[in-house]
C-alpha cells in the first residue's frame, strides 16, 4: 500500500480494499480459532480484554463506520454498541458484561462483513466526502482490525497453557559494521500530508530541525540488557527517574517481563514456549522506565520521536523524506519482520535490505521502540474523523513508540505511524534503541 493509491481506478481501489479487509479478517479468525471456547471467553490478564470482546469489537466498529456511516444502511445490532465501545467499559470490567458468545460473534461479524462488501461495491470514492476519499474509512477499519489483531496476539502471550500458535523462525542475523551511526542533523519533513490512509496524529507534514546525534545501528539486544540486569541495574536508583524508581519498587521489577532465572540460566516464555534467552534478539516486554534506565546506565539516552523519524525517513543525498527506511516501496519479507510472520523478533542484522541510507537497521518491525517523547499533536493537527482516536490521549501521560513489531501488519507499519502507551506498560511487544549527543571529535569539520 502506498501513496499512489490515489492513482488507482475505482475498481482497482475496490479490489485493494477488499484484499486488506480479507487479510485482516483472516488474521482475526486465526487468532480466535487457535483457542478453545473457554480460552476465547475468559480474561487472561486484567490488562487485556477477553479475545471474544476484541473479535466482536472489530465487527462493531466496521458496522458503525462502513455500514451505517459510509453506507447509510440500517443498523445490524444497535443494541450492542455500548458493550463494544472501548471508552464505556475498562478492560478489567469487560468479562462481566453480557457479551456475545462465540457463535453469536461469528455470525454478527460475518453479517456485517457481507453488508460492508455490498457497500464497497456501490460507494463512490470521488463523491466529495472526505471520509471516503481514497477509501479512507475502509483503510481506517482495516488498520483498526490489524491493531486489534496485535492486541489479541499480546493476549495470546499472556495466556497460560500449551502453545497454540506456530510460525517459522526469522532469518539469521549478521555481524554489524558499526554499533552506532552518526546522524548529521538538519531540517526534514516530519509526518505526512499525502499518505492516503495515514491517521490524524500523523498529519500534517511539517518541517523539523534536528541537531546532530548518534543512534544505535540496531535495537538493544537481550544480551545487552542482560548485562544491565546482572550489573545490578534494578537495584540502583541512580539509573532511574524518580517516577521510574517508584514504579520499579512498587511493581517489584527485576528483569523484563517473561524472563526467568532458573538453574543458573536465563529463560523466557514466548507464546507458551519456555526457551533459553536468545542473546542476539532485540529485548522486548520492557516498559519506558526500563528503557530509560538502561540508556542512562549505558551513558546514552532514548531518542526523541523526531530523531527516530529523521533516522528512519531522511535520504541525506537527495534531502527527500522517504516513506520507509529503504525507500518508498511497501514492506516485503526482505525488508522487515512484520505481520506475525515469525512470532518473535529477528536477530539483529537480519534485514540489511531494510536499512536506511545512513545505515540504521530494523527501524520497522521486530519491536516497537520507546522514544523519549510525550504523545503530542503536530502543528496544524486536526482531529479526523473522531476525537477519540488521538485527541483525548495527547499529553504527558503517554509516551510515543515507533516502528512496529513482529506482530504489526504492513498496512499499519508506516514510517510516520505513531503508537503510544503508558510508560509502565510491558505486555506490548516493545523494546528500544539508544541515542546520544555526539562528541566534538565526531562532528564533521
Amino acid at each position: 500500500m502506498n501513496h499512489q493509491l490515489s492513482e488507482l481506478s475505482a475498481e482497482g481501489l475496490r479490489a485493494f480494499v477488499a484484499e486488506q479487509l480479507e487479510r485482516s479478517r483472516a488474521r482475526t479468525v486465526q487468532l480466535a480459532d487457535a483457542v478453545d471456547t473457554d480460552d476465547l471467553v475468559k480474561q487472561h490478564s486484567k490488562l487485556m480484554s477477553p479475545l471474544i470482546w476484541d473479535y466482536a469489537h472489530v465487527g462493531n466498529q466496521e458496522e458503525l463506520w462502513l455500514v451505517r456511516d459510509v453506507g447509510g444502511r440500517e443498523p445490524v445490532r444497535q443494541d450492542i454498541d455500548e458493550l463494544y465501545d472501548a471508552f464505556m467499559h475498562a478492560r478489567a470490567d469487560r468479562p462481566g458484561l453480557p457479551l456475545l458468545g462465540p457463535t453469536e460473534t461469528r455470525a454478527y461479524v460475518g453479517e456485517v462483513r457481507d453488508k460492508v462488501l455490498d457497500v464497497l461495491d456501490q460507494v463512490k470514492f470521488d463523491g466529495g466526502r472526505e471520509l471516503v476519499d481514497n477509501a479512507f474509512a475502509f483503510g481506517m477499519i482495516a488498520q483498526h482490525e490489524q491493531q486489534h489483531d496485535e492486541t489479541m496476539l499480546a493476549t495470546h502471550q499472556l495466556r497460560a497453557g500449551v502453545p497454540v500458535l506456530d510460525a517459522p523462525p526469522p532469518p539469521a542475523g549478521r555481524r554489524l559494521a558499526a554499533p552506532e551511526v552518526l546522524v548529521p542533523g538538519g531540517v526534514f519533513e516530519m509526518g505526512t500530508s499525502v499518505e492516503p490512509w495515514a491517521l490524524d496524529n500523523e498529519r500534517p507534514a511539517h518541517a523539523v530541525r534536528v541537531a546532530p546525534y548518534v543512534i544505535d545501528t540496531v535495537p538493544v539486544t537481550n544480551g545487552d540488557y542482560l548485562r544491565f540486569v546482572l550489573g545490578g541495574g534494578y537495584d540502583d536508583p541512580q539509573w532511574w527517574s524518580e517516577a521510574g524508581w517508584t514504579h520499579v519498587q512498587k511493581a517489584s521489577l527485576v528483569a523484563p517481563r517473561f524472563w526467568e532465572l532458573a538453574d543458573g540460566s536465563w529463560w523466557r516464555l514466548r507464546f507458551g514456549h519456555r526457551e533459553e534467552l536468545p542473546l542476539d534478539e532485540p529485548v522486548m516486554h520492557v516498559c519506558f522506565y526500563e528503557a530509560e534506565a538502561y540508556a542512562k546506565w549505558a551513558g546514552k539516552r532514548l531518542p526523541t520521536e523526531e530523531e527516530w523519524e529523521f533516522a528512519a525517513r531522511l535520504d541525506p543525498v537527495s534531502g527527500r523524506t522517504r516513506r520507509f527506511p529503504w525507500g518508498d516501496e511497501s514492506p516485503g519479507p526482505q525488508h522487515a519482520n512484520l505481520g506475525q510472520r515469525h512470532l518473535r523478533p529477528a536477530p539483529v542484522g537480519a534485514y540489511p535490505a531494510g536499512a536506511s541510507p545512513l545505515g540504521v537497521e530494523q527501524l520497522i518491525g521486530d519491536i516497537w521502540e520507546w522514544t523519549a517523547s510525550d504523545f503530542r499533536p503536530y502543528p496544524g493537527f486536526r482531529a479526523f474523523p473522531y476525537d477519540e482516536y488521538s485527541l483525548v490521549f495527547f499529553g504527558s501521560d503517554y509516551k510515543v513508540l515507533r516502528g512496529g513489531s513482529f506482530g504489526t501488519d504492513e498496512v499499519v507499519a508506516r514510517g510516520t505511524f505513531r503508537n503510544w502507551d503508558y510508560p509502565i506498560r510491558r505486555q506490548i511487544f516493545a523494546g528500544f534503541r539508544c541515542a546520544r549527543d555526539p562528541r566534538p571529535e565526531e562532528l564533521p569539520t
